[in-house]
């Protein structure tokens, strides 16, 4: 079983920590930045020279304003529908007709308006950058294996644990759930009076998973067990007593590169378009001082 990449998934045990692991930070995929308006696009006008479709109800649609929402929608996933582009006419020209209404109440005027309108018209411009932007930038296949390779390094020699736990209220509880253990009881069977939902029903199963993923005191008692073996002693943290069961351990294990190449793309793309932001604001922080200079 491998080490997930991306955002590593929350256990649902209630004493894990909402921290990731050395691994899983490494891999964490941020994802590029989703520019989207802040209001909703004034109705295309037809004074940009494309070319006319048929009018409807006096208000004429580019065909051209057509095929780019149409082509929005099929990278969102939409099929290819015989009515679509009939459907998006038919919208678009309730927007125009709305939009002239608008004009005629004087909202196209007003300042506010005018505003959401321009941040509008710059979000649709910043995404488009975005986009162009990623698509020339992206990492060529060596640099992924590059950093395939740093990763790999980087979690060298480091261990997963398989562990079930037995989460009670108070360390009396605990200290019979053990004496229990001792006398042969199963600890699937203790693990049902457990106050922990997510792994109660699964015999306390909380999976693999790294020591950084638990709370110092868990982590501690989970790595000193040896396999097959139980702790001998509650285990105190912030949720309540443990008992746990060491199942047994592994060596952390990569993917193979063409598993994870889409996500280390993802996140070098994500690296880079970071390393560009903060340059640009590096540069606006200059001009600032530089500003507050000359008006001293």
């Amino acid at each position: 079983m491998y080490i997930k990449i991306g955002i590593m998934s929350h256990k649902k045990g209630i004493l894990m920590k909402n921290l990731q692991n050395r691994l899983s930070v490494a891999f964490v995929a941020l994802g590029l930045v989703a520019l989207t308006g802040c209001a909703a696009d004034p109705a295309p006008s037809t004074s940009t020279g494309a070319k006319p479709a048929a009018a409807a109800n006096g208000v004429v649609i580019p065909n051209e304003v057509i095929e780019v929402i149409a082509s929005e929608q099929h990278a969102q996933g939409a099929p290819e529908d015989s009515n679509m582009r009939d459907n998006i006419r038919k919208e678009l020209v309730v927007r125009a007709l709305l939009e002239k209404d608008a004009v005629k109440a004087g909202i196209n005027k007003r300042p506010d308006t005018l505003i959401r309108q321009d941040l509008a018209r710059q979000n649709a411009l910043i995404r488009d950058y975005v986009q162009d932007w990623t698509k020339t930038n992206a990492p060529t296949n060596d640099e992924l294996k590059q950093e395939y390779e740093k990763i790999k390094a980087s979690v060298n020699g480091q261990k997963e644990y398989h562990v079930h736990h037995i989460l009670l209220k108070t360390e009396q509880e605990a200290k019979t759930a053990i004496s229990k253990l001792a006398k042969g009881a199963k600890f699937a069977d203790l693990a049902r009076k457990s106050l922990d939902p997510g792994s109660k029903d699964k015999g306390g199963d909380l999976g693999w998973t790294s020591p950084a993923m638990f709370l110092p005191p868990f982590s501690e008692a989970m790595t000193k067990l040896v396999k097959g073996k139980y702790t001998t002693a509650p285990v105190k943290t912030e949720y309540g007593y443990h008992v746990i069961l060491l199942e047994d351990t592994r060596d952390i294990q990569v993917p193979p590169f063409d598993e994870i190449k889409p996500e280390l793309q993802q996140r070098m793309q994500q690296m880079r378009w970071q390393a560009y932001i903060d340059k640009l604001k590096q540069s606006a922080d200059a001009k600032d001082v530089k500003n507050a200079d000359v008006k001293k």
